[in-house]
């Protein structure tokens, strides 16, 4: 387990020392980089199961190969695609109830701050009603969050699809707040920076950062060991990356947004996850989802003593 982490936060690291040393999210690198740190977490998890752990089925090992029961499989999809999305809007109308997410759902400012800078001419705005371009982010989401997979599941491979459910152990709780946090703290190189967290001390975004993987952690974890595959937690992961910008979609303009205390990055956006984690705990979803070691890490076929 030290050699994963060890490999995960290092790499981490090294993928973002460029931003370090020139000018930090400014870095005209800066998104290649990100995506390329996403992979991190694989790359951490690749290296142990092929060369420590050297199971007799690698996919199989990370979740990668397993569709079965397929009702299920495909149940678990669809609510990766769905569920955060959910999620991300009720956090924003919990932040407007509380008055710490300066919501504007009649006119859209914000928005259309954001569609006039990207059309000079206001050809845009001037033919289509902002009702149906704010009706296309919802479209816009559901291809993002299936293009979002492929990077998504760089991180899902480490934390959900290697990490978890060799915590399992140590018990479900146990195992779900450690992948969790472990998860926060990795973000380090980009959060410090000023990421997700614009106007908050780097120790402090860092702090909402864990609290952020800890509670959407959790829920990913649950898909991740009632589907006994990582694919809907990768899906889940793309979704809500896409589903990220309806705090603009839904913002009034020239407000700031203190993603510490609102969205679903701050502490009002994690109440209603968090009340769907105590009813999966309540209905037992969470029992019963033993991890099987020798299953998953037994030594290859052939294979001589590592």
């Amino acid at each position: 387990m030290l050699v994963f982490l060890a490999l995960a936060y290092g790499l981490a690291w090294l993928v973002a020392l460029p931003l370090w040393l020139s000018d930090g999210l400014g870095n005209p690198l800066f998104g290649v980089l990100a995506i390329a740190i996403m992979a991190t977490p694989a790359i951490a998890a690749l290296v142990v199961v092929r060369f420590v752990e050297r199971p007799v089925s690698i996919p199989h090992a990370l979740g990668l190969a397993t569709y079965r029961p397929l009702g299920r499989f495909f149940f678990f999809l669809a609510l990766g695609l769905i569920l955060p999305v959910l999620l991300v809007l009720a956090a924003l109308a919990v932040g407007a109830f509380l008055g710490l997410y300066p919501a504007d759902v009649t006119n859209f400012s914000a928005f259309r701050a954001v569609v006039a800078l990207n059309d000079p001419t206001g050809t845009v705005l001037e033919t289509v009603p902002i009702g149906a371009l704010v009706a296309a982010q919802f479209l816009s989401v559901l291809a993002g969050a299936l293009i979002n997979v492929v990077p998504a599941l760089g991180e899902e491979l480490g934390w959900r699809g290697w990490l978890l459910p060799r915590l399992l152990p140590y018990g479900m709780i146990p195992a779900l707040v450690v992948s969790g946090a472990a998860w926060g703290l990795w973000h380090a190189p980009l959060i410090l920076l000023g990421y997700n967290y614009p106007f908050a001390p780097g120790w402090l975004g860092l702090l909402a950062m864990v609290g952020t993987t800890m509670v959407l952690g959790t829920i990913f974890a649950w898909m991740r060991l009632r589907s006994n595959s990582v694919w809907p937690a990768a899906l889940a992961h793309g979704s809500l990356n896409a589903a990220a910008g309806f705090s603009v979609v839904f913002a009034a303009g020239g407000e700031r947004i203190d993603t510490v205390n609102a969205t679903i990055l701050g502490w009002s956006g994690w109440l209603v996850p968090l009340v769907v984690i105590a009813v999966l705990f309540a209905t037992g979803q969470f029992r019963g989802r033993a991890y099987d070691p020798v299953l998953a890490v037994g030594p290859r076929a052939g294979a001589g003593a590592a």
